[in-house]
């Protein structure tokens, strides 16, 4: 059993975004939808109180706890991506229905949570023993929004 895990904090809206993040990526699945035993300060008995799921083989709590809080860039989900497919298949999702681009391949999804959305290429370049292929692809990084891998690639490899 996983000793610490996430608790996320939607507005009655828990269950739609923890089953919208299971359909990310691969092990990932809602495990347990718990329902309110008794009225409580965001809602009535009976209400979706917890969602237990799974994503990507950890575990999260999606809390309908009220509108008292929101999400802020101060936490976020880092998403190592294999390939560009990967990076754009995920941006396009969380960009949708109101999701919010970000740079650096930060996004914020249509519940207002972070995500970075990163190809594992990315780190492999900015941590290149060469000091001027890192700075390259680090300096093409900052103008990008969404990452693309070939545009760091030929920064790096520009001299």
């Amino acid at each position: 059993m996983q000793k610490v895990t996430p608790c996320l904090w939607y507005d009655g809206q828990a269950e739609a975004a923890a089953t919208f993040y299971v359909s990310l990526l691969p092990d990932s699945r809602i495990d347990r939808i718990v329902r309110s035993p008794a009225d409580n300060p965001s809602g009535p008995a009976g209400m979706v109180l917890v969602v237990e799921f799974t994503l990507a083989g950890h575990r999260y709590f999606a809390l309908n706890g009220g509108p008292q809080f929101a999400f802020t860039e101060a936490i976020s989900f880092q998403i190592a991506c294999e390939d560009q497919t990967e990076v754009d298949r995920l941006w396009e999702a969380l960009s949708a229905n109101g999701g919010s681009p970000g740079h650096c391949g930060w996004i914020k999804d249509r519940w207002g949570l972070s995500w970075q959305v990163v190809p594992k290429r990315l780190h492999q370049l900015l941590s290149d023993p060469h000091p001027g292929r890192a700075r390259r692809a680090m300096e093409a990084m900052l103008t990008m929004s969404k990452i693309q891998i070939a545009m760091l690639e030929q920064a790096a490899d520009s001299a």
